[in-house]
Protein backbone atom coordinates (compact mmCIF):
# COMPACT_ATOMS: atom_id res chain seq x y z
CA UNK A 1 0.00 0.00 0.00
CA UNK A 2 1.38 3.39 -0.98
CA UNK A 3 1.10 5.95 1.79
CA UNK A 4 -0.46 9.31 1.01
CA UNK A 5 1.58 12.48 1.41
CA UNK A 6 0.42 14.80 4.20
CA UNK A 7 0.79 18.57 4.22
CA UNK A 8 0.06 21.45 6.59
CA UNK A 9 -2.49 23.91 5.18
CA UNK A 10 -3.64 25.87 8.24
CA UNK A 11 -2.12 27.19 11.49
CA UNK A 12 -3.55 28.71 14.66
CA UNK A 13 -1.87 29.81 17.88
CA UNK A 14 -2.83 31.24 21.24
CA UNK A 15 0.32 31.71 23.31
CA UNK A 16 1.87 33.77 26.12
CA UNK A 17 3.81 35.79 23.51
CA UNK A 18 1.03 36.29 20.97
CA UNK A 19 -2.66 35.51 20.49
CA UNK A 20 -2.50 34.83 16.74
CA UNK A 21 -0.05 33.10 14.42
CA UNK A 22 1.36 36.44 13.28
CA UNK A 23 1.80 37.75 16.84
CA UNK A 24 3.30 34.44 17.95
CA UNK A 25 5.87 34.48 15.15
CA UNK A 26 6.79 38.12 15.81
CA UNK A 27 7.25 37.28 19.49
CA UNK A 28 9.48 34.31 18.67
CA UNK A 29 11.75 36.15 16.26
CA UNK A 30 12.13 39.16 18.56
CA UNK A 31 13.03 36.98 21.55
CA UNK A 32 10.04 38.04 23.63
CA UNK A 33 9.59 36.55 27.10
CA UNK A 34 6.06 35.58 28.10
CA UNK A 35 6.87 35.18 31.80
CA UNK A 36 5.46 37.62 34.36
CA UNK A 37 3.90 37.63 37.85
CA UNK A 38 0.74 35.54 38.06
CA UNK A 39 -2.49 37.53 37.94
CA UNK A 40 -5.04 34.71 38.31
CA UNK A 41 -4.78 34.20 42.09
CA UNK A 42 -2.90 35.35 45.20
CA UNK A 43 0.61 33.84 45.07
CA UNK A 44 1.80 35.04 48.48
CA UNK A 45 2.25 31.54 49.94
CA UNK A 46 3.55 29.89 46.75
CA UNK A 47 7.22 29.14 46.05
CA UNK A 48 6.82 30.25 42.43
CA UNK A 49 4.90 33.46 41.86
CA UNK A 50 5.13 33.77 38.07
CA UNK A 51 4.14 31.93 34.92
CA UNK A 52 3.59 32.46 31.20
CA UNK A 53 -0.06 33.53 31.16
CA UNK A 54 -1.91 34.68 28.05
CA UNK A 55 -1.86 38.46 27.66
CA UNK A 56 -4.84 40.59 26.64
CA UNK A 57 -7.03 37.59 25.93
CA UNK A 58 -10.79 37.90 26.38
CA UNK A 59 -12.61 34.72 25.51
CA UNK A 60 -15.83 36.58 24.73
CA UNK A 61 -14.02 38.27 21.83
CA UNK A 62 -14.06 34.85 20.20
CA UNK A 63 -16.79 32.73 21.80
CA UNK A 64 -20.32 33.63 22.85
CA UNK A 65 -20.43 34.25 26.61
CA UNK A 66 -23.08 31.61 27.21
CA UNK A 67 -21.10 28.98 25.30
CA UNK A 68 -17.82 29.99 26.91
CA UNK A 69 -19.28 29.35 30.39
CA UNK A 70 -19.77 25.72 29.39
CA UNK A 71 -16.06 25.30 28.65
CA UNK A 72 -12.99 25.07 30.81
CA UNK A 73 -10.16 27.39 29.74
CA UNK A 74 -8.26 24.58 28.02
CA UNK A 75 -11.26 23.93 25.77
CA UNK A 76 -11.77 27.64 25.11
CA UNK A 77 -8.14 27.92 24.06
CA UNK A 78 -8.52 24.90 21.78
CA UNK A 79 -11.54 26.41 20.04
CA UNK A 80 -9.85 29.76 19.45
CA UNK A 81 -6.69 28.21 17.98
CA UNK A 82 -8.68 25.75 15.87
CA UNK A 83 -10.90 28.53 14.52
CA UNK A 84 -7.81 30.42 13.36
CA UNK A 85 -6.27 27.33 11.74
CA UNK A 86 -9.48 26.38 9.92
CA UNK A 87 -9.92 29.94 8.65
CA UNK A 88 -6.27 30.00 7.59
CA UNK A 89 -6.71 26.76 5.63
CA UNK A 90 -9.65 28.31 3.74
CA UNK A 91 -11.60 25.07 3.80
CA UNK A 92 -14.90 25.26 1.92
CA UNK A 93 -17.15 23.79 4.59
CA UNK A 94 -19.97 23.34 2.08
CA UNK A 95 -17.84 21.22 -0.23
CA UNK A 96 -15.55 19.24 2.05
CA UNK A 97 -16.69 15.68 2.88
CA UNK A 98 -17.18 16.08 6.63
CA UNK A 99 -17.26 12.31 7.12
CA UNK A 100 -13.58 12.38 6.15
CA UNK A 101 -12.57 15.32 8.35
CA UNK A 102 -11.46 14.53 11.90
CA UNK A 103 -10.21 16.28 15.03
CA UNK A 104 -7.41 14.65 17.01
CA UNK A 105 -6.26 16.75 19.95
CA UNK A 106 -3.73 16.63 22.76
CA UNK A 107 -4.15 17.66 26.41
CA UNK A 108 -1.98 16.50 29.25
CA UNK A 109 -4.34 17.48 32.07
CA UNK A 110 -7.61 18.84 30.67
CA UNK A 111 -10.01 20.88 32.79
CA UNK A 112 -7.87 21.33 35.90
CA UNK A 113 -9.36 24.67 36.91
CA UNK A 114 -12.90 23.31 36.63
CA UNK A 115 -12.03 20.28 38.75
CA UNK A 116 -10.25 22.46 41.31
CA UNK A 117 -13.14 24.91 41.65
CA UNK A 118 -15.83 22.26 42.00
CA UNK A 119 -13.91 20.45 44.73
CA UNK A 120 -13.24 23.71 46.56
CA UNK A 121 -16.91 24.66 46.35
CA UNK A 122 -17.89 21.28 47.81
CA UNK A 123 -15.29 21.51 50.59
CA UNK A 124 -16.53 24.95 51.58
CA UNK A 125 -20.18 23.89 51.60
CA UNK A 126 -22.31 21.92 54.05
CA UNK A 127 -21.45 18.51 52.63
CA UNK A 128 -24.34 18.39 50.19
CA UNK A 129 -23.01 17.35 46.76
CA UNK A 130 -24.21 20.34 44.74
CA UNK A 131 -22.07 20.12 41.64
CA UNK A 132 -22.42 22.11 38.46
CA UNK A 133 -24.13 20.01 35.77
CA UNK A 134 -21.33 21.05 33.39
CA UNK A 135 -18.62 19.88 35.81
CA UNK A 136 -17.84 16.61 34.02
CA UNK A 137 -18.31 17.83 30.42
CA UNK A 138 -16.08 20.84 31.14
CA UNK A 139 -13.36 18.79 32.82
CA UNK A 140 -12.84 15.76 30.58
CA UNK A 141 -9.86 16.03 28.26
CA UNK A 142 -11.73 14.80 25.18
CA UNK A 143 -14.20 17.68 25.23
CA UNK A 144 -11.86 20.02 23.33
CA UNK A 145 -11.96 18.09 20.03
CA UNK A 146 -15.62 17.31 20.65
CA UNK A 147 -16.48 21.01 20.76
CA UNK A 148 -14.51 21.67 17.57
CA UNK A 149 -16.23 18.86 15.69
CA UNK A 150 -19.67 19.92 16.93
CA UNK A 151 -19.14 23.49 15.77
CA UNK A 152 -17.99 22.51 12.29
CA UNK A 153 -19.84 19.23 11.81
CA UNK A 154 -16.66 17.21 11.31
CA UNK A 155 -17.67 13.55 11.59
CA UNK A 156 -14.35 11.76 11.16
CA UNK A 157 -12.13 10.42 13.99
CA UNK A 158 -12.49 12.50 17.14
CA UNK A 159 -10.47 11.95 20.31
CA UNK A 160 -7.79 13.25 22.66
CA UNK A 161 -4.33 11.83 23.25
CA UNK A 162 -2.98 12.08 26.79
CA UNK A 163 0.76 11.55 27.25
CA UNK A 164 1.67 14.46 29.52
CA UNK A 165 3.86 16.98 27.68
CA UNK A 166 4.04 14.77 24.58
CA UNK A 167 0.25 14.86 24.14
CA UNK A 168 0.00 17.29 21.20
CA UNK A 169 2.85 15.63 19.29
CA UNK A 170 1.16 12.26 19.85
CA UNK A 171 -2.07 13.70 18.45
CA UNK A 172 -0.26 15.08 15.42
CA UNK A 173 1.41 11.74 14.70
CA UNK A 174 -1.93 9.94 14.97
CA UNK A 175 -3.44 12.49 12.59
CA UNK A 176 -0.55 12.02 10.15
CA UNK A 177 -1.12 8.29 10.07
CA UNK A 178 -4.90 8.58 9.66
CA UNK A 179 -4.39 10.61 6.49
CA UNK A 180 -1.42 8.57 5.28
CA UNK A 181 -3.51 5.41 5.43
CA UNK A 182 -6.38 6.99 3.53
CA UNK A 183 -8.89 7.11 6.38
CA UNK A 184 -9.27 10.91 6.25
CA UNK A 185 -8.75 13.81 3.86
CA UNK A 186 -8.33 16.50 6.53
CA UNK A 187 -7.64 16.48 10.27
CA UNK A 188 -7.55 19.40 12.68
CA UNK A 189 -4.91 18.58 15.27
CA UNK A 190 -2.85 20.22 18.00
CA UNK A 191 -3.13 20.68 21.74
CA UNK A 192 -4.20 22.99 24.55
CA UNK A 193 -3.56 23.40 28.25
CA UNK A 194 -4.64 25.74 31.05
CA UNK A 195 -2.79 24.63 34.18
CA UNK A 196 -1.79 28.01 35.64
CA UNK A 197 -3.97 27.40 38.69
CA UNK A 198 -3.38 26.95 42.40
CA UNK A 199 -3.46 23.17 41.93
CA UNK A 200 -1.20 23.20 38.90
CA UNK A 201 1.40 25.53 40.35
CA UNK A 202 1.23 23.98 43.80
CA UNK A 203 1.62 20.49 42.40
CA UNK A 204 4.61 21.29 40.21
CA UNK A 205 6.21 23.26 43.06
CA UNK A 206 5.85 20.22 45.31
CA UNK A 207 7.85 18.24 42.74
CA UNK A 208 10.57 20.93 42.68
CA UNK A 209 10.01 21.13 38.90
CA UNK A 210 9.44 24.89 38.56
CA UNK A 211 11.91 27.75 38.53
CA UNK A 212 11.70 29.94 41.63
CA UNK A 213 13.46 32.93 40.08
CA UNK A 214 10.79 35.28 41.43
CA UNK A 215 13.06 38.32 41.34
CA UNK A 216 13.41 38.05 37.55
CA UNK A 217 10.58 36.02 36.03
CA UNK A 218 11.20 37.22 32.47
CA UNK A 219 14.63 35.52 32.51
CA UNK A 220 13.62 32.41 34.46
CA UNK A 221 13.12 30.09 31.50
CA UNK A 222 16.73 29.61 30.45
CA UNK A 223 17.26 26.31 28.62
CA UNK A 224 20.88 25.12 28.40
CA UNK A 225 22.09 27.88 30.76
CA UNK A 226 24.36 26.83 33.59
CA UNK A 227 22.12 28.52 36.17
CA UNK A 228 18.77 27.06 35.05
CA UNK A 229 16.61 25.92 37.96
CA UNK A 230 13.43 24.49 36.47
CA UNK A 231 10.73 25.19 33.92
CA UNK A 232 8.22 28.03 33.74
CA UNK A 233 4.60 26.97 33.38
CA UNK A 234 2.72 28.32 30.38
CA UNK A 235 -0.76 28.08 28.91
CA UNK A 236 -2.45 28.29 25.53
CA UNK A 237 -3.03 26.25 22.39
CA UNK A 238 -1.70 25.45 18.96
CA UNK A 239 -3.66 24.05 16.01
CA UNK A 240 -2.68 22.65 12.63
CA UNK A 241 -4.84 21.63 9.68
CA UNK A 242 -3.30 18.53 8.11
CA UNK A 243 -4.44 17.47 4.67
CA UNK A 244 -3.89 14.83 2.04
CA UNK A 245 -1.53 16.44 -0.48
CA UNK A 246 -3.68 15.63 -3.50
CA UNK A 247 -6.78 16.95 -1.73
CA UNK A 248 -4.96 20.20 -0.86
CA UNK A 249 -3.55 20.59 -4.36
CA UNK A 250 -6.93 20.02 -5.98
CA UNK A 251 -8.50 22.89 -4.06
CA UNK A 252 -5.53 25.22 -4.53
CA UNK A 253 -4.66 25.41 -0.83
CA UNK A 254 -1.60 27.21 0.47
CA UNK A 255 0.84 24.57 1.71
CA UNK A 256 3.16 25.50 4.58
CA UNK A 257 5.17 22.28 4.70
CA UNK A 258 5.01 18.54 4.24
CA UNK A 259 4.61 16.47 7.42
CA UNK A 260 7.00 13.67 6.54
CA UNK A 261 7.22 11.58 9.69
CA UNK A 262 7.03 11.04 13.40
CA UNK A 263 8.37 8.78 16.09
CA UNK A 264 7.42 7.55 19.54
CA UNK A 265 9.34 5.82 22.32
CA UNK A 266 9.41 5.31 26.07
CA UNK A 267 12.24 5.84 28.52
CA UNK A 268 10.88 2.98 30.66
CA UNK A 269 12.91 4.48 33.47
CA UNK A 270 11.22 6.85 35.95
CA UNK A 271 7.95 8.68 36.57
CA UNK A 272 9.41 12.14 36.06
CA UNK A 273 13.18 12.05 35.52
CA UNK A 274 14.67 11.51 32.05
CA UNK A 275 17.06 8.62 31.49
CA UNK A 276 20.51 10.15 32.13
CA UNK A 277 21.91 8.59 28.96
CA UNK A 278 18.95 9.77 26.90
CA UNK A 279 18.25 6.30 25.50
CA UNK A 280 14.53 6.97 24.97
CA UNK A 281 15.31 10.27 23.27
CA UNK A 282 17.86 8.60 21.01
CA UNK A 283 15.26 6.01 20.11
CA UNK A 284 12.50 8.50 19.35
CA UNK A 285 14.64 10.61 17.01
CA UNK A 286 15.92 7.51 15.25
CA UNK A 287 12.35 6.25 14.88
CA UNK A 288 11.26 9.61 13.49
CA UNK A 289 14.02 9.75 10.86
CA UNK A 290 13.30 6.18 9.77
CA UNK A 291 9.57 6.86 9.60
CA UNK A 292 10.22 9.89 7.39
CA UNK A 293 12.72 8.07 5.20
CA UNK A 294 15.34 10.74 5.87
CA UNK A 295 18.96 10.71 7.01
CA UNK A 296 20.38 12.53 10.01
CA UNK A 297 22.36 14.87 7.75
CA UNK A 298 19.13 16.06 6.11
CA UNK A 299 18.02 17.90 9.26
CA UNK A 300 18.72 21.64 9.44
CA UNK A 301 16.87 22.65 12.61
CA UNK A 302 15.65 21.06 15.85
CA UNK A 303 13.31 22.71 18.33
CA UNK A 304 14.20 20.75 21.44
CA UNK A 305 12.00 19.79 24.35
CA UNK A 306 14.45 22.03 26.26
CA UNK A 307 12.42 22.78 29.37
CA UNK A 308 15.20 24.48 31.36
CA UNK A 309 15.61 21.66 33.88
CA UNK A 310 19.11 20.67 35.03
CA UNK A 311 18.87 17.02 33.96
CA UNK A 312 16.58 17.11 30.95
CA UNK A 313 18.45 19.66 28.84
CA UNK A 314 21.77 17.82 29.12
CA UNK A 315 20.26 14.41 28.38
CA UNK A 316 18.51 15.70 25.25
CA UNK A 317 21.59 17.40 23.83
CA UNK A 318 23.69 14.29 24.45
CA UNK A 319 21.07 12.29 22.57
CA UNK A 320 21.19 14.74 19.65
CA UNK A 321 24.98 14.39 19.49
CA UNK A 322 24.61 10.62 19.55
CA UNK A 323 22.08 10.51 16.69
CA UNK A 324 23.49 13.26 14.49
CA UNK A 325 27.22 12.88 15.15
CA UNK A 326 29.36 15.61 13.62
CA UNK A 327 26.30 16.93 11.76
CA UNK A 328 24.84 17.99 15.12
CA UNK A 329 27.23 20.95 15.07
CA UNK A 330 25.72 22.14 11.77
CA UNK A 331 22.11 22.11 13.03
CA UNK A 332 20.35 25.18 14.39
CA UNK A 333 19.15 23.89 17.76
CA UNK A 334 16.84 25.99 19.93
CA UNK A 335 14.23 25.91 22.65
CA UNK A 336 11.27 28.22 22.18
CA UNK A 337 10.19 27.35 25.73
CA UNK A 338 12.68 30.03 26.73
CA UNK A 339 10.02 32.48 25.49
CA UNK A 340 6.65 30.72 25.86
CA UNK A 341 7.34 28.70 28.96
CA UNK A 342 6.21 25.08 29.02
CA UNK A 343 2.67 24.62 27.70
CA UNK A 344 2.57 20.96 28.80
CA UNK A 345 0.10 19.12 26.55
CA UNK A 346 0.06 22.00 24.07
CA UNK A 347 3.85 22.26 23.78
CA UNK A 348 4.21 19.87 20.85
CA UNK A 349 1.76 21.88 18.76
CA UNK A 350 3.12 25.38 19.26
CA UNK A 351 6.69 24.14 18.88
CA UNK A 352 5.88 22.27 15.66
CA UNK A 353 4.31 25.49 14.39
CA UNK A 354 7.55 27.29 15.25
CA UNK A 355 9.68 25.00 13.07
CA UNK A 356 7.15 25.22 10.22
CA UNK A 357 7.30 29.03 10.34
CA UNK A 358 11.11 28.86 10.55
CA UNK A 359 11.04 27.00 7.23
CA UNK A 360 8.63 29.47 5.69
CA UNK A 361 10.54 32.59 6.75
CA UNK A 362 14.12 31.33 6.69
CA UNK A 363 14.71 32.37 10.29
CA UNK A 364 15.33 30.23 13.38
CA UNK A 365 14.00 31.81 16.61
CA UNK A 366 16.47 32.14 19.48
CA UNK A 367 16.95 30.42 22.80
CA UNK A 368 16.80 33.48 25.04
CA UNK A 369 18.09 34.15 28.56
CA UNK A 370 21.43 32.39 28.11
CA UNK A 371 24.30 33.96 30.05
CA UNK A 372 26.24 31.16 31.75
CA UNK A 373 27.96 28.22 30.04
CA UNK A 374 27.08 24.74 31.28
CA UNK A 375 30.25 22.64 31.24
CA UNK A 376 28.13 19.53 30.64
CA UNK A 377 26.96 20.85 27.24
CA UNK A 378 29.07 20.59 24.09
CA UNK A 379 30.18 24.17 23.32
CA UNK A 380 30.32 23.41 19.58
CA UNK A 381 26.55 22.93 19.34
CA UNK A 382 24.71 25.89 17.81
CA UNK A 383 21.98 26.55 20.37
CA UNK A 384 20.84 29.74 18.58
CA UNK A 385 21.54 31.73 21.70
CA UNK A 386 19.81 35.03 22.46
CA UNK A 387 19.27 36.14 18.86
CA UNK A 388 17.36 34.73 15.88
CA UNK A 389 19.52 33.41 13.04
CA UNK A 390 18.83 33.39 9.31
CA UNK A 391 18.84 29.86 7.91
CA UNK A 392 17.43 28.16 4.83
CA UNK A 393 15.58 25.44 6.74
CA UNK A 394 14.54 22.58 4.48
CA UNK A 395 13.98 19.88 7.12
CA UNK A 396 13.02 20.60 10.73
CA UNK A 397 12.37 18.41 13.77
CA UNK A 398 10.47 19.10 16.99
CA UNK A 399 10.91 17.05 20.18
CA UNK A 400 8.48 16.71 23.08
CA UNK A 401 8.82 14.46 26.12
CA UNK A 402 6.37 13.82 28.94
CA UNK A 403 6.33 12.65 32.55
CA UNK A 404 6.17 8.87 32.51
CA UNK A 405 8.91 8.69 29.90
CA UNK A 406 6.68 9.42 26.90
CA UNK A 407 8.74 10.65 23.95
CA UNK A 408 7.37 12.03 20.68
CA UNK A 409 9.15 13.54 17.70
CA UNK A 410 7.76 15.07 14.50
CA UNK A 411 9.51 16.02 11.27
CA UNK A 412 8.59 18.55 8.56
CA UNK A 413 10.03 19.27 5.14
CA UNK A 414 9.76 22.11 2.66
CA UNK A 415 7.33 21.04 -0.01
CA UNK A 416 8.90 19.92 -3.30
Amino acid sequence: MELKRVVVTGLGALTPIGNTIQEYWEGLVSGKSGAAPITYYDTEKFKTKFACELKGFEVTDFIDKKEARKMDKFAQYAMVAADEAIADAKLDLDKVNKLRVGVIWGAGIGGLETFQQEVLNFAEGDGTPRFNPFFIPKMIADIAPANISIKYGFMGPNYTTVSACASAANAMFDALNMIRLGHCDVIVTGGSEAAVTIAGMGGFNAMHALSTRNESPETASRPFDGTRDGFVLGEGAGALVLEDYEHAKARGAKIYAEFVGGGLSSDAYHMTAPHPDGIGVIAVMRNCLENAGLKAEDVDHINTHGTSTPLGDVAELKAISEIFGDHAKKININSTKSMTGHLLGAAGAIEAISVILAMEHGIVPPTINHSTVDENIDPELNLTLNKAQKRDVKVAMSNTFGFGGHNACVLFKKID
